[in-house]
Formats: structure tokens, sequence, C-alpha cells
């Protein structure tokens, strides 16, 4: 009951009044605090679905070195990485191959200039170290299939075994420090598709000027690797 004097409101200002109250208590209810993320809340995230940690990772490639203006060389690399972490590995790689003269060469060795340059072919090459993995990530191709890839840098030191294209021009065995980027597109768990960029550098001693020459043989590979193992936790 209302008594005299008490204040009773409109029917318009009652209507007015809900309208107000009813969004921000709407509001209130659907805000929810949720803090500071901490890592262990973005697990999922930081996850893998290749994971490479304490596998080892055998692999075959074909190489051309095309960058050298006398001899084009074919080669087939043999790979192995055993990955100490999702982002370092122990990596190792042996070369074979033939260097072959390009047409720059035989023009030079032809009737019109006659002189063959004191050239040497790449045969073979063995390399240890180290690869480096900082980036692991994903894209979309033609917004159906979602391609997982990482991305690498490699540091190898060895030696290389190179021939005279000159006859009894010599064979030498040069110190080698070889430098490396690439990358890994996973076709499954156990498989993925390895593309790298390399440069070697070479330092060897040639035998019919009795001196020593710095060379680079820089080389394209294609190939396949095949994960062996389970993969670990980060």
């Amino acid at each position: 009951m209302i008594g005299p004097g008490a204040f009773t409101p409109s029917p318009r200002a009652l209507l007015v009044s809900t309208l107000l109250v009813a969004p921000s208590a709407a509001l209130a209810q659907e805000s929810v605090e949720v803090g500071i993320l901490k890592d262990e809340d973005i697990e999922v995230v930081q996850d893998v679905l290749f994971p490479k940690k304490g596998r080892t990772e055998i692999g075959v490639a074909l190489g051309w070195m095309p960058f050298d203006p006398l001899v084009t060389t074919p080669n087939l690399d043999l790979t192995i990485d055993h990955h100490l972490s999702e982002t370092v590995a122990i990596s190792a790689l042996i070369g074979g191959g033939y260097g072959l003269k390009t047409a720059r060469y035989k023009e030079l060795e032809g009737p019109a200039y006659g002189v063959a340059p004191y050239a040497y072919r790449y045969l073979a090459s063995a390399v240890v170290g180290a690869s480096w993995s900082p980036i692991y990530a994903k894209m979309a191709l033609n917004a159906k299939k979602v391609i997982h890839y990482d991305i690498y840098l490699a540091g190898r030191v060895g030696a290389t075994l190179e021939q005279s294209v000159i006859p009894d021009g010599g064979i030498t065995v040069a110190p080698t420090l070889s430098l490396g980027i690439g990358a890994r597109f996973f076709v499954s768990d156990g498989m993925d598709v390895r593309f790298e960029v390399r440069d070697d550098l070479l330092l060897e001693y040639r035998n019919l000027t009795s001196a020593w020459y710095f060379k680079q043989n820089g080389a394209v590979m294609l190939g396949v690797g095949f994960m062996l193992g389970k993969g670990g936790s980060r």
C-alpha cells in the first residue's frame, strides 16, 4: 500500500528506467575478467604438430652447382641430422658429383681461343656441424590444405675432393666451410620435403701452379627427409 504523499512513477518513467538498466545488467553478466595469461595457459599454441626433438632425420637430395662459369656440377647429397631440440640439431652431409665443362669453357679451349682454363671440378665432400631452426610456421595452400614448415640455418666444416679439368693437373683435398639456409615442408610425421641453398668455401692447393686458391661452390639441393623415432615434448 502506498501512503499519502508517496511518489508514484508514471508508466513512461518505468519504461525508460527498464531500458536503461537492462543493457547494463546484460553487459555486466557477459563481461569476464581473465587476468594475465601465463605460459602454461597457451601451451596448445606453442606445441608443434610435427615434433623433431630426440629424432634422427635421414635425407637424400639431388643438387646442382650452377654458379661457376667454367664448370657446372650435378651432385647427390646424403644428410643426417640428429635433433637435440626443436631448434638445434647436429648436422652432417656427404656428397658426390662430377663437374662438367660449360659452353664457355668449351669455347675458350676451342680453335677460336685455344686456351684451357685451369679449373677444378667437384668430386666429393663430407662436412659436419650444426643447424638452427628459429622458425616453425604454417601456411594455407589453395585455402584448403595447411602446410607446416620450418626454416633453418646450417654451419658445417669438413673437406672437399676436387680434380683439375686439365689432364694431369692434379687432385686436391680442400678444407671446407659450408654455410646454408633451408626449409623443411612436413608431409607427415615421418617425412618432409627439404630445400637448401648452400655456399661451400674452399681453400685448395693446386699442383700446376704450386699455390693456394680460394674457391666457392654454390649449390642448391632438393630432396626428402625421413624422421626416425618418436617425437618428444619441447
